[in-house]
């Protein structure tokens, strides 16, 4: 089966360059890698020619969404495979590719496929654990039965690094036009609605991770109550914040048993950022335009809103 790898971009600099070369090594081949690069003038026009099987489409900062973007680009690719990545994700090893498909196509009621995402070495010691959390060593495969298993966790896909079979794909209609965040997961939950299974391959691996601040992190999960306010029909059958305070616990009691109390205060910080930034993003529609504004992390988001 055919794979294309589509990445969208901004301001990609020399670690890009190591993501396309990870990408060529691959053991399964890369049919194309399609990039939809926002901003001509950050792009460097030599890669084109480095790397011939690469096809880049640019658009403005305004123009770029989550899910509109990454569905322009699915209608660049013919493959027969779709893997999704971010320029900040790395493959962790020449077997990624060959181990999405193995998971994505071992069952055809599988319509995607998400890997799972190890720590950067400069990932400070909490996040770490983060990654351990919602990334763990065991695979699995997620139905519509499992819901009351693993309630908002169902539905968790990430397209840091994804691979989704194109027909399934076309048969939910893509991703969503307008994404401020959480267009993976809006997908996988369609997937899932119509009886199709999405699958955690935890040995296709890449490495990612983020040491953000406490605003950071209000920042992210205002964007992320934005968008599960925006698709009620899917996140209000299964609520988050479970799924939050069981990280919070299970990571305080990590703290406790490995002697790392003075980290206590960071989770107790990043957890109120985390809680305040979510429920404000969940009722954005109370929240005045600037007010708005200084809560999320994508403003061009609401600025294409307000047009």
């Amino acid at each position: 089966m055919t794979v294309d790898v589509i990445i969208p971009t901004y301001k990609p600099g020399e670690s890009f360059e190591e993501l396309l070369k990870r990408i060529m090594r691959q053991e399964y081949s890369v049919r194309k890698i399609i990039v939809m690069n926002t901003e001509k003038e950050y792009w460097n026009t030599k890669w084109e020619t480095q790397y011939p099987n690469l096809e880049v489409h640019h658009l403005t900062r305004a123009q770029f969404d989550h899910g509109r973007t990454r569905k322009t680009a699915a209608e660049y690719s013919e493959a027969d495979i779709m893997v999704f990545m971010t320029q900040d994700a790395f493959p962790a090893d020449r077997k990624l590719i060959g181990n999405l498909m193995k998971a994505l196509t071992g069952d055809a009621s599988i319509g995607a496929a998400y890997a799972r995402q190890l720590p950067k070495s400069e990932c400070r010691y909490l996040e770490r654990y983060t990654r351990s959390f919602n990334y763990p060593e065991k695979s699995s495969v997620k139905y519509a039965k499992d819901i009351e298993r693993y309630g908002i966790k169902t539905y968790f896909c990430s397209n840091v690094c994804a691979a989704y079979r194109k027909n399934i794909y076309l048969e939910i209609g893509g991703f969503v036009d307008r994404a401020i965040f959480n267009e993976d997961m809006i997908a996988a939950a369609n997937m899932i609605n119509k009886g199709y299974g999405i699958a955690y391959a935890a040995d296709a691996q890449v490495y990612h991770s983020h040491n953000y601040s406490c605003a950071q992190q209000f920042h992210r999960n205002f964007d992320l109550g934005v968008s599960q306010a925006e698709h009620p029909e899917i996140f209000d059958k299964v609520p988050s914040e479970g799924e939050g305070l069981k990280l919070v616990m299970k990571s305080a009691g990590y703290l406790l048993r490995h002697g790392r109390v003075w980290l206590l205060p960071q989770l107790a910080g990043q957890s109120a950022a985390k809680l305040l930034g979510y429920r404000l993003g969940k009722r954005y529609q109370k929240l005045s335009p600037k007010m708005i504004r200084k809560c999320t992390m994508n403003p061009a988001y609401w600025e294409r809103i307000t047009d």
